[in-house]
C-alpha cells in the first residue's frame, strides 16, 4: 500500500482520480490545496494552473475523508505560459511547489500525488515537473480518457457533484447547483451542437464534488449567491459563492 498525497481543487476530476489511486492500492494520507488571498476579494482568480472557485468549501473536503488538509495562498501568476516548465519566480507553479513540500516535510513516506487532469498537457507538464523535484509520483488515472465514457463512468461511480461555474456557449446562470446527473443530458447535447467538452476539459464549467464513495460525511450547501465574473450574452461567466454550507453524516 502506497502513501499518498493529493493536490485537491475540491471537483470532480480530482475526487474521482483519487477514489481510483485507492482502487489501485494507494492510500491517502493528505489533502492539500491552494487558494486565491482571502481579503474578500472574488474566488476567481483566472489561474492557468488552479481551480479556484469552491476554494472556501475544499476544507470541508478534508473533513469528509478524515485527512489532514494543508492549504497555501497563490501568490504568484502565470509567468511563464510556455507548454513546457522550468522553475520560474513568482510563477504560480512555485506555489504548488512549496504546498506539496509542506506536505512532504509532515508526512515523509508520501510518495506520490493523485492529479485529475483529463487533457491539460500544460497543467499536467507543471505537476510533473514539480513531482520530479520532490522525488514524487505524479498519478493520472483519468489522463486521455474519453470524455463522454468517463462523465458517464463517474456519475454512475457515485461522483455526486454540482456545477460551481460555467463559462460557455448554452450554459448559464440556471445550470449552477445543478448535479452532474441532472446535467449530462444537457452536457452531452451540448457536445454534439458545440464541441462542449462533456467533462468540462476546456474550461466551459466547474465542480464541486458533494459526497462519494471516499467521503465518511457529505456537503450540503444551504446557501449561496451567482456572482458574474464576465458579462455575455451567449457565454457568460458566472460562478457560485457559498456563504452557508454543513457536513451531514451518511
Amino acid at each position: 500500500m502506497v502513501d499518498m498525497g493529493r493536490t485537491g481543487s475540491g471537483g470532480k476530476d480530482s475526487s474521482y482520480n483519487m477514489m481510483k489511486c485507492v482502487e489501485n492500492g494507494h492510500e491517502i494520507v493528505a489533502l492539500a490545496h491552494a487558494h486565491p488571498p482571502r481579503t474578500g476579494a472574488a474566488e476567481e482568480l483566472d489561474s492557468f494552473l488552479f481551480q479556484t472557485v469552491g476554494s472556501s468549501v475544499v476544507r470541508l473536503v478534508g473533513e469528509c475523508m478524515q485527512v489532514p488538509y494543508y492549504e497555501r495562498e497563490i501568490r504568484g501568476t502565470a509567468v511563464s505560459q510556455t507548454l513546457d516548465y522550468a522553475e520560474t519566480l513568482d510563477d504560480e507553479t512555485e506555489d504548488l511547489f512549496a504546498l506539496l513540500s509542506e506536505v512532504q516535510r509532515m508526512h515523509p513516506d508520501v510518495s506520490a500525488v493523485s492529479v485529475g487532469a483529463i487533457f491539460s498537457s500544460y497543467q499536467g507538464n507543471r505537476v510533473q515537473h514539480v513531482c520530479k523535484r520532490l522525488g514524487l509520483e505524479m498519478l493520472a488515472y483519468l489522463w486521455h480518457r474519453d470524455q463522454t465514457e468517463l462523465l458517464h463512468e463517474m456519475i454512475h461511480q457515485g461522483v455526486h457533484a454540482m456545477l460551481i461555474k460555467v463559462a460557455a456557449l448554452g450554459l448559464g446562470p440556471d445550470d449552477l447547483g445543478k448535479t452532474l446527473e441532472e446535467m449530462e443530458p444537457k452536457l452531452m447535447s451540448l457536445h454534439k451542437k458545440f464541441g462542449l467538452h462533456p467533462c468540462g476539459e476546456g474550461g466551459e464549467y466547474e465542480t464541486l464534488t458533494l459526497d462519494c464513495p471516499l467521503f465518511k460525511k457529505r456537503i450540503v450547501v444551504d446557501e449561496s449567491v451567482v456572482v458574474t465574473h464576465s458579462k455575455d450574452d451567449y457565454a457568460p461567466v458566472v460562478y457560485l459563492n457559498f456563504k452557508n454550507v454543513h457536513l451531514e453524516a451518511k
